[in-house]
């Protein structure tokens, strides 16, 4: 499975972005896709996630209520809008997928695909 991440830029604190994450190849009912962000010198944090069917979303406390994960079936496409956004949410923004998912993992380490990378820098 290759997954492709777009969509960071610059925006200015209280702004919104949408991102995106396309997927091509196999995946299952009950696989995942999560968001994590990273900046330097620090460990990847999840951001959200989403099951490939039903509806089950998650997301990191610190991101609730301001950022929206959704996902569109016939696109193979996973989105994270951010609304209200933080300085403190710069960072390289990654999707990634979690094949064969149980359950949604907060763990980046369960997640076996991964996206480029796309920055997200939030500043005025």
């Amino acid at each position: 499975v290759q997954l492709q991440a777009s969509g960071g830029g610059l925006v200015q604190p209280g702004g919104s972005l949408r991102l995106s994450c396309a997927a091509s190849g196999r995946t299952f009912s009950n696989s995942a896709v999560g968001w994590f962000r990273q900046t330097p010198g620090k460990e990847r944090e999840f951001v959200a996630a989403i099951r490939l069917s039903g509806t089950t979303t998650s997301y990191a406390d610190s991101v609730k209520g301001r950022f929206t994960i959704s996902r569109d079936s016939a696109k193979r496409t996973v989105y994270l809008q951010m609304n209200s956004l933080k300085p403190e949410d710069t960072a390289v923004y990654y999707c990634a997928l979690d094949l064969a998912a149980g359950r949604i993992s907060y763990n980046w380490k369960t997640y076996t695909s991964w996206g480029q990378g796309t920055q997200v820098t939030v500043s005025s």
